[in-house]
């Protein structure tokens, strides 16, 4: 859809253009654009270029160079700003754009962020940087009602309008190594790495990510924002179709969870799906289940161990049902998983914030983008198979062995998977 309702026809004609210009499975793609039209008014942008970014150290890199060339402004939204070496060097490079004249503003989600103190962001405020704290724990701060089980669990960086970051990377010394080949080590949780998948976009799109940033900054009553240049014009930079898809609690259907459902109820060839914290609805479960039974190709990539047991355990309550159903499932290894990125048929992808998860779809403020196209689903295929390569497959015999105090625990997280 445009911004406005139905594409027209000039838009349209653009729009499979686009995919006649990129090589291969032109029929399957134009298939999931016309299915997903029918579900969502959410605009779909053409002319974008969509980096694939591999865990923290590569995806910081290219953030610092966005961030040190931005002249206007710099919006920032994230779940965790930790108060560490990662989080200072953050704040280090904002302050000093502050200083050179560019205008910065952050949200930032003040259970993710609990951790750090309030000096920490207080800092960033005397240096005249707008900071906005989301549903603040403490109900004597809330500016609005006072919600506190509604998290903002995205992570979007703006810079002038022009380039927009999102993907499932906060701002934290974990992400510090990397997780690929030989992994890097880092200082706590056994020095495992952690692995991660980020986006940077250009182009068209970026003001669709602008304006869920800034709605989210108003919804959180921040200072009145003027005097910058928020929404450039914006040329095309590439081939890519993208759609900017954000999710809050107050917006039913979630729309997310309706294009990914109607995804895997289109898919003809394979369904690959990487997250870090899956405790899925009974119609999710249905929707992989009635996918692969037709024959599709359905893999996930889970956690083999999780910063939080619950919904490691609730997710591997599952794992039967599924298996049963010709659903593959594996679990990665030497690495803490926390991706959440889907690739459907080699041409429909998404890279965002949203786990498979109860707390994600029903609870949280997310993000993620939604890009169409054989040239980045390849990408996308590519990474996914570097991530399989790094998992062991669970066999469904091996699986119905496993120990009684491993049911036990899946048991118990499974009575709780709508608040985790």
């Amino acid at each position: 859809m445009g911004e406005n309702g139905a594409l027209t026809s000039e838009q349209s004609k653009a729009i499979l253009n686009a995919v006649d210009r990129q090589s291969g499975r032109k029929e399957i793609l134009e298939a999931h654009l016309i299915n997903e039209e029918e579900i969502t008014d959410l605009p779909l942008v053409i002319g974008n270029r969509v980096t694939l970014l591999q865990d923290g150290p590569a995806t910081y890199r290219a953030m610092y160079i966005a961030i040190r060339g931005a002249k206007d402004h710099i919006n920032l939204e994230t779940y965790i700003l930790a108060d560490d070496e990662t989080g200072r060097q953050l704040t280090d490079l904002l302050i000093y754009k502050q200083h050179q004249g560019g205008q910065v503003n952050v949200i930032y989600d003040s259970v993710g962020s609990l951790s750090s103190p309030e000096a920490f962001f207080q800092r960033m405020t005397d240096h005249g940087i707008n900071v906005v704290q989301f549903n603040p724990v403490n109900p004597l701060e809330a500016k609005k009602g006072w919600e506190v089980n509604r998290r903002d669990h995205r992570k979007l960086l703006i810079t002038d309008g022009r380039i927009a970051f999102t993907g499932g990377i906060n701002y934290s010394d974990v992400y510090s190594g990397g997780s690929f080949r030989h992994p890097t080590r880092r200082a706590g949780d056994n020095g495992i790495p952690w692995r991660d998948t980020h986006v940077r976009i250009e182009g068209p799109v970026v003001a669709q990510f602008q304006k869920l940033f800034l709605e989210n900054w108003n919804e959180q009553k921040g200072p009145a924002l003027s005097g910058r240049n928020y929404f450039p014009a914006l040329e095309e930079k590439g081939t890519q179709i993208v759609r900017a898809i954000g999710t809050a609690p107050q917006t039913s259907p979630n729309p997310l969870y309706g294009v990914l459902t109607s995804a895997l109820s289109h898919a003809q060839y394979s369904v690959h799906i990487t997250n870090a914290y899956f405790v899925p609805d009974p119609q999710f479960i249905s929707a992989l289940q009635r996918t692969a039974m037709r024959g599709v190709d359905v893999k996930l990539i889970l956690p083999s161990h999780s910063d939080f047991w619950a919904p490691l355990y609730a997710g591997r309550s599952h794992y039967s049902e599924l298996l049963k159903a010709g659903v593959k499932i594996y679990e990665r290894n030497a690495a803490l998983l926390h991706a959440k990125t889907s690739v459907i048929d080699g041409v429909w992808s998404t890279v965002g914030s949203t786990n498979l998860d109860w707390r994600s779809f029903v609870h949280n403020y997310e993000l993620n983008a939604v890009i169409l196209g054989p040239e980045f689903g390849a990408q996308m295929e590519a990474t996914f198979n570097r991530d399989l390569a790094a998992s062991t497959r669970i066999e469904i015999t091996t699986w119905s062995q496993r120990s009684v105090g491993s049911r036990f625990r899946e048991f118990g997280a499974r009575i709780w998977e709508y608040w985790l």
